[in-house]
């Protein structure tokens, strides 16, 4: 067993290294500066607790985006030479974000101390687009504010950072146990340090095994008058989709679309919306080339994003807004076995609508409203406070996980059409009924053999609660100067402006938040308009982007279960331009910005 001194690099800090919501996102070329990752790593290991960092385990994996493999050999080498004892790595470098989060809680007992995630999201990859890293603490979930501002404290000041002195050699596309004997920079002496190379999927099979019923699910997508699509995007998703939706739920391969992980995700803007994800977004008849055979598109589309923690779902011709998926999920989810009991609670973020809040009126659940950021609901899930929970950015998830999770979103929707479709008489899928008493399936009056859609489920959904018609506008890469002036425009109009256009204002304050569960405070998180008839908008700037600003505009407006059809089916555009029109004007965001249109809607 070869022996690796340690060396002491001395180092300058570099500006600007402060984690956002997801970690610190960055240029790759920012990246490859030199001492810049290091730096990053080195104030992360410096704001931990040395005696529970030294022979800990720690995770290190990412979506596989370009430069991902350089970074992993040099956070080795910093975790060898801090005393980590152990560091496992996803074969080729490959975990998801959720996986991530399983395998720290649950691995080998929950042997590992916490992990290092490496990936910029549903950012665009390549040698001249986005790197980043964030770190997951020991419950699985995003550091909490408490950490992360510890590090951006040690980004400020840091002088040197500790590294073995050569590379340890292992090979990251094997399943492999690499054992050297590094120097600890504290003490000079040398200890054992190993690395795995472990299966990525095989821990988070198991998981989704325990949560859906496999045998139901292999039953909806082996039916022939079924036709399923999933779009991994290029990301990480597509070895999870491999395994699950082909090996072990019988879907042909053929269901399957770029779910071969690359550098750059072959080009694609790794983002599952109704912009980037074209070639599904076509197949299920919603974009600019559709099918001319209607009877050839899937009844059910999924995509996912670069490190598979967010999720589009569509049926034909239809799409579902990331607010009424996680609404939609909770209100049927008996048709998910790990609910077999009623759920703890919900939540959302704050931007997202309200049909969530809907359903846990209806359900008598508890249901909380945070700020925009996945450590917010783990906090709950960790109280025991929430089972379901989303963000209107794509995001949706449990408590299995501290993460977003979008093939568990994907699971979930198919259990959803599983036990819509059970045949009262029996057949396929009738152990249904054994965990799912209470939830309504098949739909009698359309006859045995229909097909419930996912349109029905969702307009049916409608009927029940109501419909909160939602959009997002995007406005990326906006110059920091003028979107720090469209937020301080609004915040000047706040008590000085009463009525806009036809919408008069009853509240407008900015989003803060008191964390039920360790009474910690965030406040700037948004600003929201809201007016008597139950619409508002919100406003907020998004710390998902690597460059420049992400303005973020959300409208939203409400309308009654009983209001008849005509009111609940309306195109939410035609439903939502008068308040689109608000929006703009309160903010005058066109004029200060110097932009027409919006970079991205949803």
């Amino acid at each position: 067993m070869s022996n690796i001194n340690v060396k002491v690099v001395e180092t300058k800090p570099f500006e600007g290294q402060k984690p956002g919501t997801s970690g610190l996102r960055k240029k790759v070329t920012d990246f490859q500066k030199e001492h810049y990752l290091a730096n990053f790593v080195q104030s992360t290991f410096d704001a931990l607790p040395a005696e529970d960092l030294k022979g800990s385990t720690l995770v290190v994996s990412g979506d596989g985006r370009f430069y991902s493999k350089d970074a992993i050999q040099i956070i080795v080498r910093m975790a060898a030479a801090s005393g980590v004892g152990k560091v496992w790595v996803g074969q080729g470098g490959l975990l998801s974000t959720p996986a991530v989060s399983n395998i720290i809680r649950s691995r080998s007992g929950g042997e590992a101390y916490g992990g290092f995630i490496l990936t910029a999201s549903h950012n665009p990859g390549g040698p001249h687009e986005d790197f980043g890293i964030k770190y997951n603490t020991e419950n699985g979930g995003p550091a909490p504010e408490k950490v992360t501002n510890e590090i951006y404290a040690n980004t400020k000041k840091i002088t040197k950072y500790y590294i073995a002195e050569n590379e340890i050699h292992f090979d990251i596309n094997k399943l492999s146990t690499t054992n050297v004997m590094v120097q600890h920079h504290d003490d000079k002496k040398f200890g054992n340090f190993q690395v795995q190379v472990i299966d990525p999927v095989e821990d988070y099979v198991k998981l989704m095994k325990k949560i859906f019923d496999f045998s139901a699910l292999n039953s909806l997508l082996t039916r022939p008058e079924f036709k399923f699509q999933f779009d991994g995007m290029h990301g990480v998703a597509g070895p999870y989709a491999r395994r699950i939706f082909v090996q072990e739920l019988g879907a042909h391969s053929s269901a399957l679309l770029n779910c071969d992980p690359k550098e750059d995700f072959g080009g694609l803007h790794p983002d599952p919306n109704l912009t980037y994800a074209e070639t599904l977004v076509n197949a299920l008849g919603l974009g600019k080339s559709p099918p001319s055979d209607e009877s050839s598109m899937p009844d059910f589309g999924a995509a996912c994003d670069g490190d598979a923690d967010r999720n589009m779902i569509l049926g034909k011709k239809f799409f579902v807004t990331p607010s009424d998926s996680v609404a939609v999920i909770a209100a049927n989810a008996a048709a998910i076995p790990y609910f077999k009991k009623k759920l703890k609670g919900v939540a959302r973020s704050m931007p997202t609508s309200a049909a969530l809040d809907r359903v846990a009126e209806k359900q008598g659940l508890q249901n909380f409203e945070v700020p925009t950021g996945w450590k917010f609901f783990g906090n709950l899930m960790d109280a025991d406070k929430c089972s379901i929970c989303g963000e209107e950015s794509f995001g949706t998830g449990s408590d299995h996980v501290r993460e977003k999770d979008g093939l568990w979103a994907v699971l979930a929707w198919l259990s959803i059409l599983a036990a819509r479709n059970h045949k009262a008489g029996g057949g396929p899928l009738g152990n249904i009924a054994k965990y799912a008493p209470g939830l309504h399936i098949g739909k009698e009056k359309t006859g045995p053999d229909h097909f419930v859609t996912v349109e029905e489920i969702v307009t049916e959904h409608w009927k029940e609660y109501g419909r909160n018609y939602y959009t997002r506008y995007d406005y990326e890469g906006v110059d920091s100067a003028k979107a720090d002036k469209v937020i301080q425009t609004l915040l000047d109009k706040m008590g000085q402006t009463t009525q806009v256009r036809n919408f008069v204002i009853d509240r407008a304050d900015e989003f803060s938040y008191k964390d039920p569960v360790d009474g910690s405070v965030s406040d700037h998180q948004g600003i929201r308009y809201l007016f008597t008839d139950g619409s508002r908008v919100v406003f907020r700037l998004s710390g998902t982007g690597s460059s420049g600003a992400t303005i973020r505009m959300y409208v939203e407006k409400y309308v009654e279960a009983g209001a008849g059809d005509s009111a609940l089916s309306q195109p939410a555009a035609d439903a939502l331009a008068p308040l689109v029109k608000v929006a703009l004007a309160l903010s005058n965001l066109q004029a200060l910005t110097g932009r027409d249109k919006p970079t991205v809607i949803t």
